[in-house]
């Protein structure tokens, strides 16, 4: 049995992260993972194999409850393998606007405004490499042209500038082909590790080891595992709650209810739930796009529904591939050449839950997004369709596109457009906010601007679910910055 400073529950995009920063501080630190290592496995290497990866053994892929108000097949991939998400996503690269971190801060997240946080993100991207595509071409040219008809100007998305509405060039966290993932940024090569890092993959944890109220280990199917310090959580919107709620912390009703001691009443675990919900419009092009990128998706949209907004409220993806994963089945027509538009909503309002399904830490946790049960989601998605419609109708865009083929030109009112949109409704897979960081008297907050978890000693929190609100942005970078920031508030003391 042997006895670690610090044991980290999940080797995501935070866990790497706070592994390698603690364990380069001299801290003895364990970093569990229930998936398989990454290093030497060219399917999480390589950016553009990702979707070999997607409904394998290396994805959770989670389902989700019915959902009266939108699509109730949409699947939730997140990563089984070192580095977590970050080494199946489509490498999107963004800093955090500094209007989501001044909003955490009016959460009670003292401490996480945008001059304190700022460094972090330059730690960050000294490890990270990030490049934008260079795979410019006329069809990415007629499509800036069009964009610049309906007044969006283009603009560079580079993460070290504040996002605006306009359209422009995704930037990724990658070196050509090869994916900078959390895990290859800061944990490779692996051999580099002393006894300051042991990486325990294929390891599940089952639950917190607690005595009284103090986090002492973690249970595993390897067996038990001890720290003296602080034990930090950092399996992801879904795991993170789940297994909080498997050790007896959360709500004791919930907990009774399953079969659970409860260990201490915390009624925020698994609540506040979000999302980035999307829906998609899809045109067949009368000619093949040429170059595109590892990802087929090099650009995007950002855009206001009211000119007056500080920042944009929606968000479109744009793809030079017919998306139509949620659409064909439900018989809208597909095409081998064509572009996407995949509009989201950037700060969703509409929130869930994640609960319990046994006692069985060996069961599927019961996710309910709630999708769209906020009117202004609806609206969002709705508006992004009309968006992405007025600038395909323009020129020298509107000269390749030899038919719309989802949701069709007779889908036209806003009622029709909703329907269609939830209908076909997808995500881009960012859960977060289930165990949400914020001030004491907020009976709904887990952990507090430190991470720590309310009424527990010697547990934090470091992943997507401690997001107090969705941020505007793909949340890969964020969720590593909150990794960095963990093992800072550690060795602060």
């Amino acid at each position: 049995m042997k006895t670690f400073d610090h044991i980290i529950i999940g080797a995501g995009s935070a866990g790497c992260v706070a592994a390698a920063t603690l364990a380069k501080s001299g801290r003895r630190v364990a970093l569990i993972e229930a998936g398989g290592s990454d290093e030497g496995f060219l399917d999480a290497l390589d950016a553009g194999r990702w979707k070999n990866l997607v409904g394998t053994k290396h994805d959770y892929d989670y389902r989700i409850e019915p959902q009266p108000h939108g699509n109730s097949s949409i699947r939730h991939t997140r990563g089984k393998i070192l580095g977590g998400t970050s080494s199946i996503n489509t490498i999107i690269a963004w800093r955090t606007p500094d209007y989501d971190l001044e909003r955490w801060v009016e959460h009670g997240a003292d401490g996480w405004g945008p001059n304190e946080i700022g460094p972090l993100f330059d730690q960050i991207f000294d490890h990270v490499h990030i490049e934008t595509s260079t795979l410019e071409n006329r069809f990415h040219h007629d499509l800036i042209e069009a964009a610049g008809q309906t007044g969006l100007n283009l603009v560079d998305f580079s993460p070290q500038n504040q996002v605006q509405d306009g359209v422009g060039y995704l930037y990724f966290n990658k070196k050509g082909r090869m994916r900078q993932s959390a895990s290859v940024a800061f944990l490779h090569p692996l051999d580099q590790w002393g006894d300051e890092l042991t990486i325990l993959t294929n390891t599940r944890a089952i639950k917190i080891l607690f005595d009284g109220n103090r986090a002492v280990g973690v249970e595993t199917d390897q067996g038990k595992f001890y720290c003296d310090g602080d034990l930090i959580l950092s399996a992801g919107a879904f795991a993170s709650p789940t297994l909080l709620m498997h050790s007896g912390v959360g709500p004791a009703d919930h907990l009774k209810d399953v079969g659970i001691e409860v260990q201490h009443d915390l009624p925020g675990v698994g609540e506040n739930l979000l999302d980035h919900p999307d829906s998609m419009i899809a045109w067949e092009t009368n000619r093949l796009i040429p170059a595109v990128d590892l990802n087929a998706m090099g650009m995007a949209a950002f855009g206001k529904t009211d000119p007056s907004l500080p920042v944009p409220d929606m968000m479109a993806h744009i793809g030079t591939a017919v998306f139509d994963t949620y659409t064909k089945p439900h018989g809208y027509p597909t095409a081998a050449n064509g572009f996407s538009f995949s509009p989201n909503v950037a700060r969703a309002r509409s929130t869930g839950t994640v609960r319990l399904r046994s006692n069985n830490p060996a069961d599927r946790p019961v996710i309910d997004f709630r999708y769209f049960t906020d009117p202004y989601d609806q609206f969002i998605l709705t508006e992004g369709i009309k968006f992405s419609r007025r600038v395909a109708a323009e020129s020298p865009l509107k000269d390749w596109i030899k038919r719309e083929l989802f949701p069709g030109i007779d889908v036209q009112s806003d009622e029709e457009i909703s329907a269609y949109a939830r209908k076909v409704a997808g995500t881009v897979y960012h859960p977060a906010g289930t165990c949400k960081m914020g001030r004491a008297d907020d009976d709904t907050v887990v952990v507090d601007s430190q991470l720590r978890v309310r009424g527990m000693q010697n547990l934090r929190v470091a992943d997507a679910s401690i997001f107090p609100t969705m941020i505007g942005v793909n949340p890969n970078i964020t969720i590593m910055m909150i990794g960095m920031k963990c093992a800072d508030l550690i060795l602060e003391g």
